[in-house]
């Protein structure tokens, strides 16, 4: 059985710093998630540019919706696999 990895996708890396240190309370996650700088197709611009919050799930334990959900609050969302 393959290991599960979300990706919260988050508008800017404040949000993605932040959501990064509020993932281990709310979740428990036990790895420090991976910060990702997704610059959008064509663009060079920094402040075009989405980061992505990569939570490796093992165990297969994190809820879809309360991720999606977690990254609705900050103004982002969470990747369909």
């Amino acid at each position: 059985m393959s290991d599960v990895r979300h990706v919260l996708v988050l508008p800017d890396r404040d949000a993605a710093d932040e959501a990064a240190g509020e993932l281990a309370d709310r979740f428990g996650v036990a790895e420090e998630p991976q910060l990702v700088r997704d610059a959008l197709a064509g663009e060079d611009d920094a402040e075009d540019a989405q980061w992505l919050l990569v939570v490796e799930d093992p165990d297969r334990r994190l809820d879809s919706a309360a991720l999606d959900a977690f990254a609705a609050e900050y103004e982002g969302w969470l990747e369909a696999p």
